[in-house]
């Protein structure tokens, strides 16, 4: 599966080496919407930012009562993404490629907000969990810094969430995500303007218990001796690294990219924002208004973690999460082959990852996943058009379609549907996760239906064909290694249109094998792939001796 897939990305690289791409991200967080748009240079490869547009928009500013997304900042959430489109458009980016990040993650409403969005705007915008933003957040820093395979400690600051990562230019020793960000914290915890003594004491104690576990993570995967360097992306860091450069230089660097400053000047700097109003916090240079509201909080989380880490300088890096994004496209179509290369494989070695966590019996399920996978690029064109996307999802339900085990025997494909909907498949969007969770959830008894609350909740209509016409393929795929012995080497795909009948030509690894079980299963298991099909199915056993003539 892995050789196919890395085959495929080759294949769009050749074609596209030939002339420079024209990319847009966009970046939809709990206190503001970024986008980049870039100019990708195949041939080196790299890419360059030849534009930047951001709106504070406070998504973060949800409902106090329900925690849903407030509709007056949804619709200008709308209005900012609609001005990016124009002008993505209007510096002829092929794609715009949205993700959204804590806010919309957790509001109850937040999936609602995204179909809103892909209504009136015809964006489609990818849900990602924490960890897969602290992976994105970490590709972005490597496209800007050279880390000379030593290690570094990413920490970005977010409106409701802050990253911590460990890397050191291979693939990430340690990602966290933690529910702490700078809009979060003033509005839950910040009433007073100044912040009174006993909230800010009471912020510095809150962030520091809650930033306690992933710090201890991550120093669990540093090696001994080890005295990693430490990195501050997005809006907070940068804009602290501002008011220091003014201060202390009297110009502010261009670019800011590796500027450092340190917690000695860091905890000045708080001293003297935390006896300031919010007015008297925006007239400080390079501070802007939105910024002088949330600031103190931020610059606390960022205060702890370095005390925490035991570090006490920071360096500046103005790639994150966006330009994280355009490495995730240019590594999954195959543009990359350079020290990142390593990457375009994560989504595989994630759920192979999950499964060892799950205790799969990987040689069972690699060849159910195969079963799957030739089924579906047999019966391509024929039966369904799905294409090489949903052909991965297919194949790491097929890995993971057991898991469920780890928790019960009985409704062990509802436990997998829980196990994969919650596990942080590295590479992967919340939909894709929803997607493999549900292909597993149906690998064995009822077919999907309207009434189930997981299926009902798919985000389209087009996912929800997607998991009824595929799952019938991976319940297949189950019958045909019913045994877990690997009793059939090959199935053939027949399709005979005069009458709408498919036929499955089994060839078995034994030639004395009847494999009666399996062709049992496989009766048993048809239903739901003859009613998505409106065809007939009939399996047969070939001798091997017929299988090699």
């Amino acid at each position: 599966m892995v050789n196919s897939i890395s085959e495929s990305r080759v294949s769009i690289s050749d074609s596209a080496v030939e002339k420079d791409r024209f990319l847009a991200a966009i970046d939809i967080g709990t206190n503001s919407i970024h986008m980049v748009v870039v100019r990708i240079i195949p041939s080196l490869p790299a890419f360059t930012i030849i534009d930047r547009e951001k709106d504070t928009v406070r998504l973060g500013d949800r409902d106090p009562e329900t925690g849903n997304l407030k509709p007056d900042i949804m619709q200008k959430a709308i209005v900012t993404l609609r001005r990016c489109q124009e002008v993505a458009k209007s510096l002829n980016a092929e794609q715009i490629i949205a993700v959204a990040t804590s806010a919309v993650r957790e509001a109850p409403n937040g999936r609602d907000f995204l179909k809103q969005i892909e209504t009136e705007t015809g964006l489609r915008v990818d849900l990602i969990s924490g960890q897969e933003e602290a992976r994105r957040i970490y590709l972005g820093v490597l496209s800007g810094m050279e880390f000379n395979n030593l290690p570094h400690i990413i920490i970005d600051i977010g409106g409701g969430s802050t990253e911590l990562i460990l890397g050191d230019s291979h693939e990430p020793r340690s990602l966290s995500s933690t529910k702490i960000g700078a809009v979060r914290l003033t509005t839950e915890l910040v009433t007073t303007d100044p912040i009174s003594n006993g909230e800010f004491l009471s912020l510095q104690a809150y962030v520091r218990g809650m930033l306690e576990r992933s710090v201890e993570e991550l120093r669990e995967n540093l090696n001994p001796g080890e005295r990693p360097r430490l990195v501050g992306t997005a809006g907070t860091i940068e804009t602290l690294a501002l008011i220091h450069a003014r201060e202390k230089l009297g110009i502010v660097p261009t670019p800011l990219n590796g500027y450092q400053f340190s917690l000695k000047d860091l905890r000045e700097i708080i001293l003297r924002l935390r006896k300031m109003n919010y007015a008297e916090r925006a007239a400080v240079p390079g501070m802007s208004d939105r910024r002088s509201e949330i600031i103190v909080a931020g610059a606390v989380i960022l205060q702890e973690a370095m005390t925490l880490l035991g570090l006490d300088t920071i360096t500046i890096c103005e790639r994150s999460l966006r330009e994280g994004v355009i490495v995730d496209w240019m590594l999954t179509h195959g543009l990359i082959e350079d020290r990142l290369r390593y990457q375009s494989s994560v989504r595989e070695r994630s759920a192979i990852r999950t499964a060892q966590k799950y205790q799969v019996k990987l040689e069972y399920s690699q060849r159910v996943a195969e079963f799957a996978l030739s089924l579906f690029d047999q019966t391509k064109g024929i039966l369904h058009n799905w294409g090489l996307s949903e052909r991965e999802l297919l194949w790491v339900a097929g890995i993971l379609h057991n898991c469920g085990h780890h928790v019960g025997h009985s409704s062990h494909h509802k436990h997998s549907y829980y196990l994969i909907r919650n596990s942080e498949l590295l590479g992967y969007t919340e939909t894709e996760i929803d997607v493999i969770a549900n292909l597993a959830r149906y690998h064995r008894k009822s077919c999907p239906k309207k009434k189930h609350d997981n299926y009902r909740n798919l985000p389209t209509k087009e996912h929800r064909q997607m998991v009824s016409q595929l799952n019938t393929l991976l319940r297949l795929a189950v019958a045909l290694d019913r045994r877990q012995i690997g009793a059939i080497r090959q199935v053939k795909c027949e399709y005979r249109p005069e009458v709408r009948e498919v036929c499955l030509r089994l060839v078995p690894s034994q030639p004395n094998d009847e494999c009666a079980l399996e062709l049992w299963s496989l009766d048993y298991k048809k239903g739901c792939f003859e009613t998505e099909f409106g065809v007939k199915l009939v399996a047969k056993l070939e001798s091997a001796a017929v299988a090699a003539g």
